[in-house]
């Protein structure tokens, strides 16, 4: 070992005689090539075993190579290098910051505050290594006890203008949100370090004050510290969650002017932010001018055009995305979702599975939904199968899931399945307890959603808008008129919420499938917004029922003056004349309707048969058993007829043929 690397290690031992010196090197020396090419534990111990015979365990050179190797080695074991730790004799501040180092590294925080306590204790004084070590092993939980404690060390022993110490400082703080503090170690640090800066950029972002990051990075551009890698792409994730199209270009133009060569994350992060920001054709020039593309760099752009609405377009990039993985299948088949092509979203999903990709808790969520509105009850249920196998694998039962899973049973009318999920949830939301006050709601049980509603109460989780909406609506499918009306006061009264146009609508609805057509018309001229189609459209429907057709006329003009290409108001006002047969007007509104060449979107019905969706659609053959399936209805029909059923010509809609 050369002479100047044996002095590092014991400088104390090699300032004696030369005799002394000799000994040290025929003892120890034997023994030190061999801790540098250590592989594994095992060897470890057969070295220290030799070392203990041969009576030099106890050396200071041993024992810091045995300590060394189990706290910074991946292969090491801590627990054996306390038991070297504690046979040490006198263990230098050095040993010490190792050990802390290694209780640390293998998340065991209180062995490592353990050990510095017990160093104080032992009047070992810490130096400039000692806190980084300790605090890069603390925890949220951790850093908020006693934080501020290691921090009044910190200024006992001076080391508060230290960088290294300032920086873990400043990670502690930001680990459970304490901007306030995290900010009052950055002022008054030293600006030239750009870890500093990273660290409380991200901060921001951690807690979404994406302004705070954004203005922070101008005030860095002024100071010596030179931005990295990590500091612009968190910037442009502030300018992505803030569609900041400026700050993006800003940032843009900083990498072109100082020559920055951005790797496969830094342009990701460039595409995502365009892309939020809806600047498509900059995010594939930038795509296509990059070296090196990975999944990420696909995705972004595939969500970029899905955002747009550019939806064909979206496809085709996603199928020439060569390696998919289970983010990229979730984007396009919660595209899918997203645009109300359920069908397709399922038809994908099968794909997925046929392609061997294995789905994530979101892909389920966005299955789920499309099961839902498509009453696909039994590939719904194949999901769940799915999501109890894979518990705790890849897809996690979390609240999404279980929101999702209540959401497609109550849509299929599966309402006790949806109880059971509900009742199994160890976590909820209050979007969970909304989905089982809707879901209550739209199968007719409207006494178990009140009750649902008042439970979340007791709960003391505070209602919000759309909760208050579902247990409207619930009220509404049940008939419930006066509860209801207290409802609808509640929300201003006890929780401060400012009904919206569709809780007005839910009221307006509620009052006319009750018959109180008067007081419904009433309540639309006093509200302080100015009513919707919706509203009207609800109050037309509702003078169908009950063949007011003065009332249904008024409300048609303001329905028709809203919406004057819509098809929705001329047909339920057809509806009303059709039920009072007043056929001539019905005419009139017919050809009004021709005239204006408005027409009425067709219905479209679905079915699941042994897990495929079949759709129908009006007047549709584009079905491949089409010619079956009208035999079969023509045969229906005949025996209709044949038993003495009569269909019902009250209602009249856009296709008059039996009529006419």
């Amino acid at each position: 070992m050369p002479y100047r690397y044996r002095r590092r290690l014991f400088p104390g031992r090699l300032n004696c005689c030369r005799h002394r010196c000799r000994h040290v090197e025929r003892e120890v020396y034997p023994f030190a090539a061999t801790f540098y090419v250590i592989g594994s534990m095992d060897q470890l111990k057969q070295i220290h075993l030799q070392t203990i015979v041969t009576g030099v365990s106890l050396d200071p050179f041993v024992c810091s190579m045995i300590i060394i190797f189990c706290c910074t080695n991946h292969l090491g074991d801590i627990n054996y290098a306390r038991q070297v730790f504690d046979k040490t004799p006198q263990p230098k501040v050095f040993l010490w910051n190792t050990m802390i180092k290694g209780y640390s590294r293998t998340t065991q925080t209180q062995h490592a505050i353990s050990m510095y306590i017990q160093m104080l204790r032992t009047n070992v004084k810490p130096d400039h290594y000692t806190f980084p070590f300790l605090l890069k092993g603390f925890t949220r939980s951790i850093s908020s006890k006693i934080g501020k404690a290691i921090h009044s060390h910190v200024y006992k022993f001076r080391f508060d203008s230290n960088p290294a110490v300032q920086t873990s400082l400043l990670h502690m703080y930001s680990l459970y949100g304490n901007m306030d503090d995290t900010r009052r170690v950055f002022d008054t640090s030293l600006k030239n370090d750009p870890i500093a800066w990273n660290i409380m950029i991200t901060s921001y972002n951690r807690i979404k004050l994406f302004h705070e990051s954004i203005n922070l990075f101008n005030k860095m551009e002024k100071t010596q510290a030179k931005p990295t890698l990590i500091t612009l792409v968190s910037i442009l994730s502030a300018c992505s969650k803030l569609k900041d199209i400026n700050g993006t270009k800003h940032i843009h133009q900083y990498i072109k002017n100082n020559k920055i060569d951005p790797n496969v994350k830094l342009n990701n992060a460039l595409l995502d932010a365009y892309a939020t920001c809806h600047k498509m054709d900059t995010a594939i020039e930038i795509f296509t001018n990059m070296k090196t593309r990975d999944v990420i760099s696909w995705t972004v752009i595939l969500s970029g055009f899905l955002n747009i609405g550019k939806f064909n377009l979206a496809r085709d990039f996603f199928d020439q995305i060569p390696v998919k993985d289970s983010v990229s299948w979730t984007t396009m088949i919660n595209g899918y979702v997203s645009q109300n092509r359920f069908k397709e979203s399922l038809m994908l999903f099968k794909q997925m599975q046929d392609e061997k990709i294995e789905p994530d808790e979101f892909t389920m969520v966005s299955v789920l939904t499309a099961c839902a509105n498509m009453g696909a009850l039994e590939l719904g249920e194949w999901v769940k199968v799915c999501i109890d196998k894979n518990h705790n694998l890849k897809i996690k039962n979390d609240v999404f899931v279980g929101n999702a899973l209540i959401d497609m049973y109550f849509k299929c009318a599966e309402v006790g399945k949806a109880v059971d999920v509900f009742k199994k949830l160890v976590k909820r939301d209050k979007f969970t307890w909304t989905n089982m006050i809707v879901g209550y709601g739209m199968n007719g049980f409207g006494n178990e959603a009140i009750n649902m509603f008042n439970a979340m109460i007791k709960e003391s989780i505070k209602p919000d808008g759309i909760c208050y909406l579902g247990v409207l609506c619930a009220c509404m499918h049940s008939g419930k008129v006066d509860e209801g009306r207290k409802l609808f006061d509640d929300m201003r009264i006890h929780h401060g919420i400012e009904p919206e146009v569709e809780h007005y609508g839910c009221m307006v609805d509620l009052l006319g499938r009750s018959g109180l057509l008067s007081e419904a018309y009433e309540f639309i001229n006093a509200m302080p917004i100015r009513p919707n189609s919706v509203v009207w459209r609800a109050l037309l429907g509702a003078c169908g029922i009950y063949k007011d057709v003065d009332l249904g006329e008024i409300v048609a003009r303001k329905l028709v003056e809203l919406e004057p290409d819509n098809g929705a108001g001329y047909v339920l006002l057809c509806n009303i004349y059709g039920a009072c047969n007043r056929w001539e007007d019905l005419r009139e509104v017919r050809n009004l309707m021709m005239n204006k060449r408005v027409t009425k979107t067709p219905g479209c019905s679905c079915i699941e048969v042994y897990g495929n969706i079949h759709e129908f659609v009006v007047c549709d053959r584009s079905h491949f058993r089409c010619d079956e399936i009208y035999s079969m209805l023509e045969r229906i029909t005949q025996n209709l007829k044949v038993f003495g059923y009569t269909p019902q010509s009250n209602e009249t809609f856009l296709d008059f043929g039996e009529w006419e």
